[in-house]
């Protein structure tokens, strides 16, 4: 592409579009403090320079390790200011998840929380480069920077200019390995995203979202917040979900907007009351998914009056968000996930590779702009994700006559508890690490509030003993405890077929 054609995409650009025309406009509101764009522009181009002063340039990666506060964007526009990576990290993850992202991924610096900076310091120990670490505090412990210590406000460094296929963004995701593999997404990859999802929605600066999920997701970073800052719009941050004061919010400030995992819709329809709450502001509800009962939509289509329930499928790798069931669809295509977005191309693949026809259950395969550059230092994983020239998804769909999605599995395994990923061979990868169990599998049980829950199938080594609760305590002190699982059954023998690989479908069965 010659000079002249070629367009700076950094996802810094967008800041800097609208704090030049609409300097006022609110662009966050994080515990009754304002922040403008202009004021957000002026803090980002001050930490740009303070991290450029440590040492941060570009490619290089910034770790996240945050609850929602509007340092966090900040943080996430400074990076990509200087043409370097921001990393959200899920805070809820161990402290040798957390090095193990640290050091795979290289990260320069680290920004925590107040709150995580035990958490970020366990996991930077003793790696051979340790990245700077840089804290959201304003009495930092000694080997803390804050970050208010290092904006500078009188250099003047230049924003980079980056290439559409320049990483915007790295993000951790449960693989099938039993590690986590860094998805790498680009500055056009969010730019296509925006586009789509602002024609699906057709939101605007008028529009106020309400950021409640972590923003170390894809849910309430990409289905939210991008997205509004995209077009110019205002979005209210909460630090952590509480069902109470989201509903409380939404009434206060008249949001329009929201996005909502499965657990977290439950949590607000078990509000005592919640039928009598005034919830008619919200236009436009992203959900996660998950197929729910006549009943149960008719209630919240009730609650929220005037909203679209928009159920959705996507992954991290593609920035969220690949289809929207359409408001007029939401009974007819009960439990349908609905229609690609714009410039998203869907299909479904049998084993063989072939498209299949309506009906027919295969792979979900995807290709578009929004769709990801590949998994960070791991070429092989990249190289078998995108076979045949599309994205695998890993997960099992069948459409109807009219297009319409329908999730049915998950090759990969993978169990989603409260909006997470877990994949059960990281788990088992942890137990397998105890001295008394010969072989272990991990599978999901269904579960009321949190949709799934890990549960392991445990075979021990001959003369050992072990307790469900030694083993779970084994887990608690390596992985998050949403990954931690809730059950343990001893069995005899792990049901294999002939190729001996485990039949996981027997297990969830048993259940």
């Amino acid at each position: 592409m010659s000079d002249a054609r070629r367009a700076d995409l950094n996802w810094y650009a967008v800041l800097a579009h609208h704090a030049l025309r609409a300097l006022e406009r609110p662009m966050t509101v994080f515990e009754g403090r304002t922040t403008t764009y202009g004021e957000m522009a002026a803090r980002v181009a001050a930490l740009a320079a303070g991290l450029t002063a440590r040492g941060v340039g570009r490619g290089d990666v910034v770790g996240l390790l945050s609850y929602n506060c509007p340092e966090f964007l900040e943080t996430l526009f400074a990076a990509n200011y200087l043409g370097a990576i921001a990393m959200p990290i899920n805070w809820r993850l161990a402290a040798p998840e957390v090095r193990y992202i640290l050091e795979h991924s290289g990260a320069r610096a680290l920004v925590c929380d107040e709150a995580l900076m035990t958490l970020g310091g366990q996991a930077a120990a003793g790696l051979e480069q340790p990245p700077e670490l840089l804290c959201v505090a304003v009495d930092p412990p000694e080997g803390w920077t804050a970050l208010a210590a290092i904006r500078d406000y009188e250099a003047v460094v230049p924003s980079a200019s980056v290439e559409a296929d320049d990483i915007h963004r790295l993000m951790y995701t449960s693989g099938t390995t039993g590690r986590p593999k860094g998805v790498m997404l680009t500055h056009a990859n969010l730019a296509w995203k925006n586009l789509a999802h602002l024609v699906e929605f057709g939101f605007t600066s008028t529009d106020l979202g309400l950021a409640c999920g972590p923003l170390y997701h894809v849910g309430a970073l990409d289905l939210t917040t991008t997205t509004l800052i995209a077009a110019g719009g205002t979005t209210i941050i909460h630090r952590a979900f509480d069902a109470a004061a989201v509903v409380d919010e939404i009434e206060r400030s008249r949001v329009s907007t929201v996005w909502l995992a499965p657990a977290m819709v439950n949590a607000i329809m078990a509000l005592p009351g919640i039928e009598s709450r005034d919830l008619s502001s919200v236009r436009v509800v992203i959900n996660g998914g998950e197929k729910m009962p006549i009943p149960l939509i008719e209630r919240i289509q009730k609650v929220f009056s005037a909203a679209w329930f928009a159920d959705a499928y996507g992954l991290t790798e593609t920035v969220s968000g690949d289809t929207f069931l359409d408001r007029d669809s939401i009974i007819t295509k009960l439990g349908s996930v609905g229609r690609p977005c714009l410039h998203l191309e869907l299909d479904v693949w049998d084993d063989a590779g072939r498209s299949v026809g309506p009906g027919a259950r295969g792979e979900i395969v995807m290709r578009g702009p929004k769709v990801f550059k590949g998994y960070w230092r791991d070429a092989d994983a990249t190289e078998r994700a995108f076979a045949g020239g599309w994205f695998h998804t890993g997960d099992i769909g069948v459409r109807d006559e009219d297009g319409y999605l329908f999730i049915v599995d998950r090759l990969k395994d993978m169990i989603v508890s409260g909006g997470e990923n877990v994949s059960g061979s990281e788990v088992e990868r942890v137990i397998y690490e105890h001295a008394a169990v010969l072989e272990a599998a991990v599978v999901g049980r269904p579960d009321e509030r949190w949709g799934e829950v890990p549960v392991a199938f445990v075979v021990l080594r001959p003369g050992e003993t072990a307790t469900a609760e030694e083993l779970i305590e084994h887990c608690r002190a390596q992985l998050a405890k949403f990954k931690v699982p809730k059950d343990v059954t001893f069995i005899e023998a792990l049901p294999r077929n002939p190729s001996g690989k485990v039949l996981k479908r027997e297990l969830r069965a048993s259940l």
